[in-house]
């Protein structure tokens, strides 16, 4: 069988295992918490350690304008010459996210969907853990078994899927590729992009039905391609910033 042919046999099983496992219960429960955030006024950011969940989202034809970015950059530039002792120096991160929730426009009440395919690293955790202390809903994209294996590198010791409201599992493997090439030391072809996309649009899909079962009418984007359709986005956002739908 050609590696093209068994990725495409994979890809189908991922999305099988997304739809008919318990991401399905996962995947109602976040929108349920992101449609209510969004009666009440509040609003959806989207944090990724750098998969596709941010990008795939947010400004994209047929997707919520109320779903938004948050994008943390911290940059320090000092070039003093090098010594000894800061190879033992503490260059710990821990804090940099409360600072940052407290600079951005998150208020309590609020949701957050953190994807990180690992979930062990420290911004990651240090965010949802900062994030649930301000009253902000944090929902967690993860590969829970790959990170089941893996030591925290928080001083915590929690793990994304451990420090969060909500978990949803992307499905991805322990390592995250999905084919084993003879031949390579590594496997190819990655699931959690994917994964990620395919639970994040139907949360979004489930968001829409949600809401208009109460009546109420969420902003879409159109694609900015078709004549007519910059004013409409223009409108949508201006419909968003006043009601949060």
């Amino acid at each position: 069988m050609s590696l093209r042919i068994e990725y495409f046999r994979k890809l189908r099983e991922l999305i099988q295992k997304i739809e008919e496992g318990d991401a399905v219960r996962q995947i109602e429960q976040a929108a349920a918490v992101i449609a209510d955030a969004m009666k009440k006024g509040g609003c959806v950011h989207l944090f990724d350690t750098g998969h596709m969940l941010d990008s795939e989202l947010v400004s994209r034809a047929g997707g919520l304008v109320a779903f938004q970015a948050l994008r943390i950059r911290f940059e320090i530039e000092n070039t003093v010459r090098q010594r000894p002792e800061l190879a033992s120096k503490d260059r710990s991160t821990e804090g940099l996210a409360a600072y940052a929730l407290k600079s951005s426009n998150a208020l309590p009440g609020d949701v957050l969907v953190i994807g990180s395919v690992s979930g062990k690293t420290k911004l990651p955790v240090d965010l949802s853990l900062s994030a649930r202390k301000m009253g902000i809903t944090v929902i967690a994209l993860t590969s829970v078994e790959y990170s089941r294996m893996l030591k925290s590198d928080h001083s915590s010791g929690l793990r994304l899927f451990e420090a969060a409201d909500l978990v949803i599992d992307n499905g991805a493997p322990p390592l995250d590729a999905m084919l084993e090439v003879g031949g390579l030391d590594a496997a190819i072809c990655p699931a959690s992009g994917i994964g990620a996309a395919v639970i994040m649009w139907s949360v979004t899909a489930q968001v829409t039905e949600y809401l208009l079962a109460d009546g109420l009418k969420p902003s879409v984007l159109k694609s900015i391609n078709f004549p007519g359709s910059e004013a409409f986005n223009q409108e949508m956002m201006s419909r968003y910033a006043e009601t949060s739908l």
